[in-house]
């Protein structure tokens, strides 16, 4: 495999491997980058001195790996437009574009491709993400290694064997840290309503959400085992978990992720 990478997109996603790549000691000038806003450019060959281009058709020019970094609905056409290219030098191919497969992008391509999907999530950007991965018939082991540990940089990463639960995957996590957000905005706009001042009620918030998922990933016990030590019969936790259950807290949850994995498959579709 060419050692050389090639990002077809710039946007923050990338910018946040790119920097892990870099980080991890990989030679700037083995990283090539496919932008089309100038700033974009500019501010990656700045702050990492990869090599940028306008055009894809130039950065994956003797590329091993490419790495599809745009937007979904863009990326039929990037890759239709990449497929006589990708034909002749067969490289492993990543995508980060949500709710697109590997059935899709390998038949973009041309076929025959080996194509690992991947789905991150925003907390990535701070390495502190985790991400699902997929990797189609045509991937060897070497491929599976190197998109680990490019991912690696985002956070932790987790394998799906089955293609059909990447859209779980994104119901979970892909789209988890906005009911995570919710979560916090609701606990905040609540303090205030019990009276806490506004920055006091934010503080509070979020840091019980810090040191909560600091318990959750530190300690041996899981969640079920921690939520009951911090419910004392009949004390104040114990009312605010009734109250949860009875207004049927566990189904919303789970509805939700059921809408998000739904929308997921009507997106795959939507963009074929």
């Amino acid at each position: 495999m060419n050692d050389s990478i090639a990002f077809i997109g710039g946007g923050n996603m990338a910018r946040s491997l790119i920097g892990g790549l870099v980080a991890q000691g990989r030679a700037p000038a083995s990283i090539r980058v496919a932008e089309p806003v100038a700033a974009l450019r500019e501010a990656l060959h700045a702050d990492f001195g990869v090599a940028v281009f306008e055009q894809g058709a130039l950065a994956v020019e003797g590329a091993g790996t490419w790495v599809l970094a745009t937007k979904p609905q863009v990326l039929r056409a990037v890759c239709e437009g990449l497929a006589p290219q990708a034909q002749r030098s067969r490289p492993l191919v990543v995508s980060i574009a949500a709710g697109i497969t590997a059935v899709q992008l390998e038949r973009w391509l041309g076929g025959n491709l080996p194509i690992v999907r991947t789905m991150p999530n925003t907390p990535a950007l701070l390495g502190a993400g985790v991400t699902g991965l997929f990797a189609s018939e045509h991937v060897d082991a070497a491929g599976r290694d190197f998109a680990s540990s490019l991912l690696a940089a985002a956070g932790k990463t987790v394998w799906i064997d089955d293609e059909a639960q990447m859209d779980a995957v994104t119901a979970v996590s892909g789209s988890g840290p906005a009911y995570v957000f919710l979560l916090a905005e609701a606990m905040i706009d609540a303090g205030i309503r019990e009276g806490l001042p506004a920055e006091a009620a934010r503080t509070l918030a979020l840091q019980t959400v810090l040191g909560a998922a600091r318990m959750l990933t530190e300690s041996d016990a899981d969640a079920r085992e921690l939520r009951r030590r911090v419910t004392s019969p009949g004390g104040t936790t114990q009312a605010a978990i009734e109250t949860f259950e009875e207004r049927g807290f566990r189904a919303v949850v789970a509805d939700a992720i059921h809408a998000a994995r739904l929308r997921g498959s009507e997106l795959s579709a939507a963009n074929d």
